[in-house]
C-alpha cells in the first residue's frame, strides 16, 4: 500500500472523525445534562443541512453567513422543541420511556415534514473553498481541511463554555444533581432547554460542514444518529470529552479499516468497534463505571 495514500486516509478519517465528533457530543451534552435519549438528533443534522442548503443556493447568500444562520435556526429550533415536548415529560414518572417514544416520534415527523417542504431530491451545495493542499506526496482538499479546522474550533468553544462560564458552570451542576442545582437558584428548565437548543446546534454546523461532500435528502439523519450511538458508546454515554475523542477515534479505525478492506465494510468496522467496547468496558473508554 502506497504510504502516502494511506496518510491521507488516515487524514481523512481524522476530518470525518471531527464530524462524528460534533454529532456525538450532542448525544452525549443531552444525555449527560437530563438523561435523555433524543432519538430525533439524527433529524437536526438533516434539517441543518437542509437550512444550509436553502439559505446559500436557493437565496444565494454567501455561506459565510449562511451558516451561522443554519446553525442558529437550528439552536432556535430545538430548543423550542425542548420546551414543547421534552420539558413535560421529563416530570412524569416514566419520563425515560415516554420521552424516548416521544422523540422517535419527532424523528418521523421531521422526516415526513422535510419530505413535503424539501421533496425526496438529494441535494448538494458547492464547495465553500476550492483547490488542493499538497505536502509532498499528500494531497487534501481545502475543503476537508476547512471542516476540520471548523471542528477544533467549535470543540475548542464548547469545551471553554462548559468549563469557564456561568452557563457552563450551570450545565454541569445539573448533570451532576439537578434537585441540589434548583436549591442554590439554577434555572434548571433553562439549562435543559439550552443544552437542547446547543445539540441541534452542533448537529446542523455538521451538516452545514458536509453538505458539499455528502448529499441532503430527508433520510440522512437516520445513519448519522447511529454513528452518533456508536460515538457515545465509545466515549462513554454522557461524556462530553469522551464524545470527541470517541468521534476521531471512529474516523481513524473507519479509515483504516476500509484501506484494509472495502469501502462497503464501513459500517460493519463501526459497529464491530462498539461491540467490542461494550464487552470489554461497557461503561466507555472516559464513562464512569
Amino acid at each position: 500500500m502506497n504510504l502516502a495514500i494511506f496518510i491521507e486516509q488516515i487524514l481523512n478519517g481524522l476530518i470525518t472523525g471531527s464530524m462524528y465528533a460534533l454529532i456525538g457530543s450532542g448525544i452525549a451534552l443531552v444525555y449527560g445534562t437530563m438523561k435523555v435519549l433524543n432519538l430525533a438528533h439524527g433529524e437536526f443534522y438533516m434539517l441543518g443541512g437542509y437550512f444550509t442548503w436553502y439559505l446559500a443556493v436557493s437565496l444565494g447568500i454567501n455561506p459565510a453567513i449562511a451558516i451561522p444562520a443554519a446553525v442558529a435556526i437550528a439552536f432556535c429550533l430545538g430548543m423550542l422543541i425542548q420546551k414543547l415536548t421534552v420539558e413535560y415529560l421529563i416530570l412524569r414518572d416514566n419520563w425515560a420511556f415516554t420521552t424516548i417514544a416521544a422523540t422517535m416520534g419527532l424523528s418521523i415527523i421531521l422526516q415526513n415534514a422535510a419530505l413535503l417542504v424539501f421533496g425526496a431530491n438529494f441535494n448538494t451545495v458547492p464547495s465553500y473553498v476550492s483547490g488542493v493542499m499538497v505536502l509532498g506526496d499528500i494531497r487534501i482538499s481545502w475543503q476537508r481541511v476547512l471542516i476540520f479546522v471548523v471542528a477544533l474550533a467549535t470543540i475548542g468553544f464548547m469545551t471553554w463554555l462548559l468549563k469557564y462560564t456561568r452557563l457552563g458552570w450551570s450545565i454541569r451542576a445539573t448533570s451532576q444533581d439537578r434537585d441540589a442545582a434548583q436549591v442554590v437558584g439554577i434555572p434548571v428548565k433553562r439549562v435543559y432547554m439550552i443544552c437542547f437548543g446547543l445539540a441541534a446546534a452542533l448537529g446542523a454546523l455538521a451538516a452545514a460542514m458536509l453538505a458539499p461532500i455528502n448529499a441532503i435528502n430527508p433520510w440522512s439523519g437516520m445513519p448519522v444518529l447511529l454513528k452518533g450511538f456508536v460515538v457515545v458508546v465509545l466515549g462513554g454515554l454522557g461524556s462530553f470529552p469522551g464524545a470527541i475523542i470517541g468521534g476521531l477515534l471512529l474516523g481513524v479505525v473507519e479509515a483504516v479499516g476500509v484501506q484494509l478492506t472495502s469501502s462497503e465494510w464501513r459500517d460493519v468496522i463501526s459497529f464491530t468497534l462498539m461491540i467490542a467496547v461494550i464487552w470489554w468496558r461497557p461503561w466507555g473508554l472516559f464513562g464512569k463505571k
